[in-house]
């Protein structure tokens, strides 16, 4: 190096040391480090105290906080109704459907006493007793739930919801609603408050009516209420309508001609049923006492019992026609054969009487004048076995399974057991029980010429289950002679209709009592069908205990057939096969 650089050098580093500065040595960045480290920490230490202090205010000094925030908004799943399915009768009409309505609950831990003036409004609006609300909220302590009113008119809840009361909800539900009331009460029945069949069709089939609730998932304020839907967990699934066989212009009108008939007769209770004659299916089933299944408070189940379907009696002398029937199909007598009455028979120690001497008496008028001692004869005639089979097969001991729940099945005894006796009183409706339905139902054979059909409360285009207990030749000999049954000097002339040929067989039934048949109480049955030549209805009354002084069943079920019959081919717009006995019609066509 030059001296002159030399002396460069030398004044550079006089320079630098005269400002005070100096190169850094180890220690001094050992220190540097150290104090970085420090603030970290300390930085890291105070967010843990600040942390674990907000923790403690908030969860220790200041819970009450972040428990309001929690029930401010909280996500939860709530059920969804479903729809019941309708009940209709075979043309579309309404016989039970359902509406949405609300239902109220409270909770008594939220209500406040203090809103006395509210609490009563509701009371008022809710038509509750007074002071019903203040005594939910008196009782346990811990309980959170309490309907105060169920099913109530929508109209009615938005007025509750406008007084605003917290603790007050609210809940959608359908309620069952019967536009036909008593007409079809028996027969449809009811469901409970928690739209669950009860009786009747709703019961008989409740899996088929009633819907799969659905859920979906909510956000709920803090009172409950539901403020936005989230999403639909699972859609509901309506229940299936019916369509029932029952023709409600023929029930009401069987109905309203039962009714007056009861009235008239002062009667105990009575039941009626119509059935399709080609195919089993039950146009009409009703009962008197009837009942309205829309208000139903202290309602006894011997009002809603249905009769008709439910209920046995012995059926007397409407079973003499299979009696017939099944003694000639049997060729157990002769189409020409006449018996000797006398008025009186002796089987055993015992005997048969008749209402009068009849003397000699031909098939025909065996029916006519309702003989029991001819038709003893034709049933001892017939081996026990064969006899209890005709009345088996006729549907006699056996539920009829119209799918109605609790129909009766009747009684019928094995014929191992029969005495003569037995026998013989069997062939005229004694020792046996069935219910109208039953009878009704026996009558197919006779009026689809041999052919019995089952019975149905579904509608259908034809009967799949039928089956022949007699000939045709004979169901027609039979029907042919029950025609004269319903003659002026016959048991039934009250059961004619204008312009209709009809065939039928009454029967006036002593009522069982202990030790033996009351000669005081008696049902009154009438069993018939028009147009005889070619039956397309069958119609069954029987009438319980009347007491206004007439107690025949040609006197007193005979004339509630005719009306009933009459109305019902006219609504079916069955041709009149007989013309000449419509004099009115007539005229009234020539006009």
């Amino acid at each position: 190096m030059s001296f002159q650089g030399k002396n460069k050098a030398r004044n550079a580093v006089s320079n630098y040391s005269g400002r005070s500065h100096r190169f850094p040595t180890d220690c001094d960045t050992s220190a540097i480090h150290g104090s970085r480290r420090k603030m970290v920490i300390i930085f890291m230490m105070t967010c843990m105290v600040v942390l674990f202090g907000r923790a403690v205010n908030l969860q220790v000094l200041n819970k009450q906080f972040l428990k309001e925030q929690g029930d401010m908004r909280h996500v939860s799943d709530v059920s969804v109704s479903a729809y019941r399915g309708m009940i209709k009768d075979r043309n579309g009409a309404p016989l039970a459907i359902s509406t949405p309505v609300e239902s109220i609950w409270i909770n008594p831990q939220e209500l406040k006493a203090d809103k006395k003036d509210e609490i009563r409004q509701m009371e008022k609006l809710l038509n509750l007793p007074k002071g019903k609300v203040f005594e939910q909220l008196g009782g346990d302590s811990h309980k959170q739930f309490a309907y105060i009113a169920r099913q109530i008119n929508p109209g009615i809840a938005d007025q509750v919801k406008a007084l605003k009361l917290e603790g007050v909800y609210f809940e959608r539900e359908f309620k069952r609603f019967y536009p036909a009331g008593g007409v079809s009460a028996h027969l449809v029945g009811f469901t409970n408050i928690d739209d669950i069949g009860q009786a009747g069709i709703e019961a008989g089939y409740e899996k088929v009516l009633k819907g799969i609730p659905g859920s979906k998932r909510v956000i709920r304020d803090g009172q409950r209420r539901i403020i936005e839907d989230i999403e639909n967990i699972k859609e509901p699934v309506a229940g299936k309508d019916l369509e029932l066989s029952i023709d409600q212009r023929i029930q009401y009108l069987a109905y309203r001609e039962l009714q007056l008939a009861v009235n008239a007769n002062k009667a105990k209770s009575a039941a009626l049923v119509v059935l399709d004659a080609k195919n089993g299916e039950i146009l009409a089933a009703v009962n008197q006492p009837s009942f309205n299944p829309n208000t139903r408070k202290s309602l006894k189940e011997s009002l809603y019992r249905n009769r008709a379907l439910t209920d046995v009696f012995e059926p007397g002398s409407t079973v003499k026609p299979f009696v017939v029937a099944a003694a000639l199909d049997g060729k157990y007598v002769r189409l020409d054969e006449v018996f000797e009455t006398h008025g009186v028979y002796k089987v055993g120690r015992h005997l048969v009487k008749d209402v009068h001497n009849y003397g000699a008496l031909d098939l025909t008028n065996v029916l006519k004048k309702s003989s029991n001692v001819a038709v003893s004869q034709m049933a001892l005639r017939m081996p026990p076995e064969y006899f209890w089979g005709i009345y088996n097969k006729l549907g006699f001991g056996v539920a009829p399974e119209s799918g109605f729940p609790g129909e009766a099945s009747g009684s019928l005894l094995d014929y191992q057991g029969w005495g003569e006796f037995e026998r013989a009183t069997l062939s005229f409706g004694y020792g046996l029980s069935t219910s109208a339905l039953q009878l009704a139902k026996a009558y197919t054979a006779l009026a689809d010429n041999g052919i019995l059909h089952s019975v149905s409360l579904l509608k259908r285009d034809e009967d799949n289950d039928m089956q022949r207990v007699f000939s045709a030749k004979t169901a027609k000999r039979v029907r042919a002679m029950l025609e004269t049954v319903i003659m002026k000097d016959g048991t039934a002339y009250e059961a004619r209709v204008d312009g209709y040929s009809v065939a039928g067989k009454t029967g006036t039934v002593k009522k069982a009592s202990a030790g033996g048949y009351t000669e005081k109480s008696y049902f009154s049955v009438f069993a018939g069908m028009a147009p005889a030549n070619n039956p397309r209805l069958i119609i069954v009354v029987m009438i319980d205990e009347p007491s206004a002084g007439q107690y025949y069943g040609g006197l007193v079920s005979a004339p509630v057939f005719s009306k009933v019959m009459a109305g019902a081919l006219r609504v079916l717009e069955v041709a009149p096969d007989q013309e000449g006995s419509m004099p009115v019609l007539l005229t009234r066509r020539a006009l």
